[in-house]
Parts: structure tokens; C-alpha cells; sequence
């Protein structure tokens, strides 16, 4: 199906579509996207071809979920996936949103430089014509200060819906012009830099240790099951957390590695004694940003803190001529990395009207509810404005 908008500058025609991921994953379509995510207004790794187009396979085999984009002739110019949901929370609410799964830590779709505003008015003008059982659109994961929130703010206001953010979230967000070391002298106190000097030579003296760090697929599938053995082994074996403890999991994670890999956009980076691992970590290079995915430590040496001493050689990203950020992905208050990482990245979510009067009518009544029940916990410590929905 396809619908027409216009650009920022409102003299381009943009076509917009929404077809099941199924039929679209061609190779000159995979070429298309990543070409977008070259010429982005905002970096997102989870939307990218090497990682979206693998979770879908594992997540979604049915095809349900859909592939929203706008197009200006033949070039794609902005891409997010798309589902209807029954449930908002607790509630028996049925939805659109966009599709996140739950190893994907950001939403904001890939969106050409320039075409934000273009965006959201085609994606919007499409869900007013077509809502089917949707009483609203819900927009999970955007982070709150970003150009792709600023257009969708702006054409909700000028459109006169109803539009607010619903929930917030606050992560560690590396971001600095500072060498790694005056950062880290920076951000950690006097007291804990000598803790961990003193962790880090206790360690050394149970064996040789050394730090590698690779970019590329060399070893990589060795490196891969290192990693999920790892993990399992420590407090998310049990907790039935781990990559490894279910199949579509263990295979997103080792074909999101090699397709970052042949990207170029995979940075992996271990700490080792005499060649065990004892703390790994995976970046996502999306210039000018990245992203921290997914780490793992042996708990059997969680008195030398290796994790936390991986870390400190992760400040090496702000040497990076190409990278300018770093989002830790982490849950909010995240004790080791917001020791270490001075900045915050604010996330939200966000719900807007859609379709004609009557059902922006019903939508305005929960939104008005949803925020009263938002104030009242806020209130309340140690409540969560996201306690009152389940993540997507």
C-alpha cells in the first residue's frame, strides 16, 4: 500500500509503504537501508539490516510484524518496524506500535537526514486512514532530546492530536572530548581509582593478564561461544536470562556478531588470565554513535572486579575519531556503569492519536488517565513511571 507526503521543505513528494518484512528483505532492499543507515539523522543499531532483519527471523516467523517506509523515488528515506498489539500493559488496549524485541535497547527508526517531519506525517496520515482496531500509536524507545522526537512533536502539534510522553527512563551515556584517562580521573573518585589500581595488580598476580580488542571476524565464532558460556554461567544461567538458554536468543546474538562484522560496524573486546575469559564485551560502531550490547564476567573473580576493568579500557571509544557517543543500553541506575560513565541518555515513550474524532476522543480519555496514574507514582518513591506497562 502507499500513501503520499511531503518533505520538510515541502516541495519533494515522498511515498510512504507498510508491507510484511517477509516479502521485502530483498538484497537491493537490504543494499537501500543500508544505505539509510549511512545518511541517518539519529544512529540505531537495532534498526539496522544486520541486526533488525536476523531478530525478525527469530522472533517473528509468522510475519507479523510489518516494515513501515517512505521513499523519495527510488530511494528509501526512512524505515521502522510495525505491529498491532492487544494489550497495552495489563489493559485489554489494542495498539500499533513500533516493534521491539527484548534484546533491542532503542527505537527511534532510521530516518534520512532531513526527511524527520516527512516521517512522521506519512506514518501518521497512514494509521489515520488505516487504524484497524488501534486506538492509538505507541512509540517505545526514542530518546527524548533527539531530531527524530523534535519532528514527531512538531507534527503532532501542528496536526492538533493528542501526544505525550508516557514514560522515561534515564541510562549511562558516554560522551566526552576528554582523553580516556582524564575522563575516568574525571568521573571516579579519587578513593575507587585506587580500589580498582589495587584490584587490577591483585589480579595480575594470579596469572598473565592481558586485554584484546578486535574488530573484525577473525575467530569469531570461537570468540561467540566463549561469550554465551560465559554469560550462563554467571546469575542469568539460572535466571533463565542468558543468551545462550534459548535458541532464537543464542542465534540472534552469533548472527548480529557476524553481520556487524562484515559491516565493519562489530567491536569485541576481552579481558583475560593466562587465556580464560574473565570479562567480554560487545560494541556496536554506528558513527557518530555506539552501542554497548552485551557484556558478560566470570563471577568465580568478582572480587577483582573484571568487568568494571574492562570497562576502563572501553573508554578507549572516546579516542575514536568517528565515534562521538556511546549508549550503555543499561536498565536505569545500573551500579557498575553509572559509577564509570558520568553522562545520561533520557529515553521515552510516547502515545499519539490516531484515526477520526470518536477514537481520538476514547484516546484522549486513557492518555488522561495514563498521565494522572504517571503523576501519582512519580510521587511515591521508589515506583517506576514505566511500572505500569510491560515492555513490548
Amino acid at each position: 500500500m502507499a500513501t503520499q507526503a511531503y518533505s520538510n521543505d515541502d516541495s519533494a513528494i515522498v511515498a510512504s509503504r507498510l508491507e510484511s518484512w517477509k516479502v521485502l528483505f530483498s538484497s537491493t532492499f537490504v543494499a537501500q537501508w543500508n544505505a539509510l543507515a549511512h545518511d541517518c539523522a539519529e544512529p540505531n543499531a537495532f534498526c539496522e539490516s544486520w541486526l533488525l532483519a536476523p531478530a525478525l527471523r527469530q522472533f517473528d516467523p509468522q510475519g507479523r510484524v510489518q516494515i513501515f517506509t517512505i521513499w523519495r523515488g527510488g530511494e528509501l528515506c526512512g524505515l521502522m518496524p510495525v505491529t498491532g498489539n492487544p494489550r497495552y500493559g495489563r489493559w485489554l488496549i489494542p495498539h500499533v506500535q513500533n516493534w521491539l524485541h527484548h534484546n533491542a535497547f532503542l527505537g527511534v527508526p532510521l530516518v534520512r537526514t532531513g526527511y524527520e517531519t516527512a516521517f512522521w506525517q506519512a506514518f501518521l496520515g497512514l494509521m489515520d486512514r488505516q487504524p484497524g482496531r488501534a486506538l492509538f500509536a505507541h512509540l517505545n524507545g526514542l530518546p527524548n532530546d533527539g531530531p527524530v522526537v523534535t519532528a514527531l512533536t512538531h507534527v503532532a502539534h501542528t496536526q492538533q492530536r493528542r501526544f505525550d510522553c508516557v514514560g522515561r527512563t534515564s541510562r549511562a551515556f558516554l560522551q566526552s572530548d576528554l582523553s580516556p584517562q582524564a575522563y575516568f580521573d574525571e568521573a571516579v573518585r579519587a578513593k575507587k581509582r585506587k580500589e580498582l589500581r589495587r584490584q587490577k595488580s591483585r589480579l595480575s598476580e594470579e596469572g598473565v593478564l592481558t586485554f584484546l580488542r578486535s574488530d573484525g571476524d577473525e575467530g569469531l565464532e570461537a570468540w561467540a561461544e566463549e561469550f554465551l558460556v560465559l554469560e550462563k554461567r554467571g546469575w542469568k544461567g539460572p535466571n533463565g536470562s542468558a543468551l545462550g538458554c534459548v535458541d532464537a536468543t543464542r542465534n540472534l546474538f552469533i548472527e548480529a556478531l557476524k553481520g556487524a562484522a562484515f559491516a565493519g560496524k562489530l567491536e569485541r573486546l576481552d579481558l583475560r588470565l593466562d587465556g580464560k575469559p574473565l570479562a567480554m564485551l560487545v560494541n556496536f560502531l554506528c558513527a557518530p554513535g555506539s552501542f554497548s550490547f552485551k557484556t558478560a564476567f566470570d563471577e568465580d573473580y568478582a572480587r577483582f572486579s573484571p568487568g568494571v576493568l574492562l570497562q576502563i579500557e572501553n573508554l578507549a571509544l572516546l579516542e575514536q575519531r568517528d565515534i562521538d557517543w556511546c549508549d550503555s543500553c543499561a536498565a536505569e541506575g545500573h551500579p557498575m556503569i553509572d559509577s564509570l560513565w558520568a553522562g545520561r541518555r533520557s529515553v521515552g515513550r510516547y502515545s499519539v492519536a490516531i484515526g477520526g474524532a470518536g477514537r481520538r476522543a476514547i484516546f484522549g480519555r486513557l492518555l488522561n488517565a495514563e498521565l494522572a496514574r504517571n503523576n501519582a507514582r512519580a510521587s511515591q518513591p521508589g515506583q517506576s513511571l514505566d511500572d505500569m506497562k510491560d515492555r513490548a
